[in-house]
């Protein structure tokens, strides 16, 4: 596997482990790559970015009664 020769499957991969831990430079420097060139894993970023906005504000819900 090189820099810029990550599959979607890899990439979903280093999206979903981004919202845990922080990326090392060549894993940031692929990810960018692969996004700026394939038309179906930003969507799943969007998505993923949806989901932790979801999650946040429901984390700081609170019931009015």
């Amino acid at each position: 596997m090189t820099l810029f020769n990550r599959t979607c499957k890899e990439v979903a991969a280093l999206l979903i482990a981004r919202e845990d831990r922080h990326l090392g430079l060549p894993d940031r420097l692929a990810l960018r790559f692969h996004l700026k060139i394939c038309d179906t894993c930003p969507r799943f970023e969007r998505q993923l970015l949806t989901i932790r906005q979801a999650m946040k504000q429901w984390r700081n819900y609170s019931n009015p009664d």
